[in-house]
């Protein structure tokens, strides 16, 4: 039991020192390979057209950029 308490202890103060860290530092964890840049592959999918999730959410920031350079356009200084 004793050695499951102590495992414990460690992961979590691995964990709150993550923590901590990204606090501080404001950067997320990366991989020292380079990811799927490193092999040349610019997207995960190879897909020739985004799926219909990704042109629902680029229309609705289409959306949301022109709603607010509308409000730039008509505000009051």
């Amino acid at each position: 039991m004793s050695t499951f308490i102590l495992a414990f202890g460690f992961f979590l103060t691995m964990v709150l020192a993550m923590a901590i860290g990204y606090l501080v530092q404001k950067k997320t964890i990366s991989g020292s390979c380079g990811g799927l840049g490193a092999l040349g592959i610019e997207k995960a999918c190879d897909c020739p057209e985004p799926c219909d999730r990704k042109k629902s959410r680029m229309e609705k920031e289409e959306a949301r950029q022109k709603k607010l350079n509308e409000w730039k356009q008509n505000q009051i200084l």
